[in-house]
């Protein structure tokens, strides 16, 4: 385990081999999540967060769509297949 220290500007230094074990770099931007008892980094994610809509727009389905029973009976199908 590593310790670290807090500077008096409120800055610590992650430690060389968790910052090389993450490939976290100079300039990477992380989010700060309280834990209650502590904090958790996490490197910001890369890209916008969507919506479904945004994301589901790009795919096609040309068939009869499907009821709610049609899918849940492919669910069930699937699963007596899988056991």
């Amino acid at each position: 385990m590593s310790t670290t220290r807090l500077s008096s500007k409120g800055q610590i230094i992650i430690p060389k081999p968790l910052r090389v074990a993450h490939r976290w770099e100079a300039g990477l931007e992380l989010v700060v999540i309280d834990t209650g008892d502590g904090i958790l980094l996490k490197p910001k994610m890369p890209f916008e967060k969507t919506s479904i809509d945004d994301v589901a727009c790009c795919l096609k389905y040309a068939g009869k769509p499907k009821s709610v029973d049609d899918m849940n009976a492919a669910i069930q199908k699937g699963i007596q297949d899988k056991f």
